[in-house]
């Protein structure tokens, strides 16, 4: 995939959209309403949040949530991932989340803001420097 600049109104709109995401997050256990979304090669946009279950093995994060409705919706890859948390520094993703985030976007950008409006961002490769991929076909 290639690599492309992320300009500041698709940051704005994958943040507004992450942060929206958020209010409808079903976290009856942890409290911790996590929005997501991510940009499509083809600028789209795709938001998710976090889903708990009583079996906590069936919770999905809300990073996964927006990847896999990119998927779903006939996205190959994302070039970037922004994520919301209502805490007052930013929050990266899960283990889980960052090895979803290898099959789908190795060379994307996430920026992880919270509720302060503070962002950290990262390049992928800075998060999961070593993450496990299956040889090309």
């Amino acid at each position: 995939m290639v690599e492309r600049n992320i300009s500041d109104d698709e940051w704005r709109a994958l943040v507004a959209a992450a942060k929206a995401a958020s209010a409808h997050a079903h976290c009856p256990y942890s409290r911790f309403a996590v929005g997501a979304a991510v940009l499509t090669f083809d600028g789209g946009v795709c938001p998710g949040c976090n889903v708990e279950n009583g079996s906590f093995g069936l919770t999905v994060c809300a990073e996964r949530n927006a990847i896999f409705r990119a998927v779903a919706d006939g996205a190959k890859a994302i070039i970037a991932l922004a994520v919301y948390t209502p805490t007052p520094t930013p929050t990266t993703p899960c283990g889980a989340c960052l090895q979803v985030i290898a099959e789908f976007g190795r060379d994307a950008r996430v920026r992880c803001v919270c509720a302060t409006g503070a962002f950290d961002e990262y390049a992928f490769g800075e998060l999961l420097p070593h993450g496990f991929a299956l040889p090309p076909e």
